[in-house]
């Protein structure tokens, strides 16, 4: 029996076998362009938590495929300061903020044991000439990222805590869902105090955030698994309309 597919971190998996081959690179592409473009691709070991891919100013010279578990993306300020700067789950691409410098603006690290695709994007470039949906699908890529950079700055724009904190679950959900995981039970691998410097807030206030939400039965939280109850009530807590049926 072969049970390749069974582990989410087993390297030898190529696109064709990989269950996330309908939401990252290869979506739209017909077999034989799948297999044109899995013989670019490179896959390590797993990596362990506080394994780093890149680094901030590494030479740029691929972009990585989250295929099992999260990495968090951060960079260093003339402080000193870690800012984080995104998050990003299977199925999810990084590694674009090099394309402009050729070199990384961000440094991207495992939260958790995670395994990634490293796609070098010379040959991505080259395979794309001949791929139309291939150049398609990498400009997709490009313009989210674009706009989960407004996103972010939207986000911290926003005056309440509770609504940056269901804005920030809200984004989360939307991205399970459109990875064809589940959009209202979720674990967030990344610390509070992560969350909190993503989302410019204190530890003490997510927590206090998170119980309010409980208390008014929005959300369910246990440990880092998060159920949402009611996913208007979630709406509203972050400031969006709801439309009344």
């Amino acid at each position: 029996m072969d049970t390749r597919s069974n582990c989410p971190h087993n390297h030898r998996v190529s696109c064709l076998d990989c269950s996330l081959k309908n939401v990252c690179l290869p979506l739209t592409l017909e077999t034989g362009d799948i297999e044109k473009l899995d013989n670019i691709i490179a896959r390590g070991k797993p990596l362990h938590k506080g394994d780093h891919i890149y680094r901030q100013h590494d030479v740029f010279s691929s972009i990585f495929a989250v295929r099992s578990g999260s990495v968090k993306s951060y960079s260093i300020d003339e402080d000193g300061e870690e800012l984080v700067t995104g998050f990003y789950f299977p199925g999810e691409v990084l590694g674009m903020d090099g394309i402009g410098q050729n070199q990384h603006a961000s440094s991207a690290v495992a939260m958790e044991t995670s395994s990634v695709c490293q796609i070098p994007f010379n040959y991505l470039g080259e395979l794309s000439q001949t791929i139309p949906s291939l150049q398609q699908n990498c400009f997709q890529i490009m313009s989210q990222e674009i706009v989960k950079d407004r996103h972010l700055m939207a986000l911290l724009g926003k005056s309440h805590a509770d609504q940056r904190v269901a804005t920030f679950l809200l984004t989360i959900s939307t991205r399970k869902t459109r990875n064809r995981l589940s959009g209202t039970v979720f674990r967030l691998p990344m610390s509070r105090g992560d969350m909190g410097n993503y989302l410019g807030l204190t530890v003490e206030t997510i927590s206090r955030v998170f119980s309010r939400l409980q208390k008014q039965q929005v959300l369910l939280v246990n440990n880092k698994v998060i159920t949402i109850l009611d996913i208007d009530g979630l709406r509203v807590a972050s400031g969006a309309k709801v439309e009344v049926a």
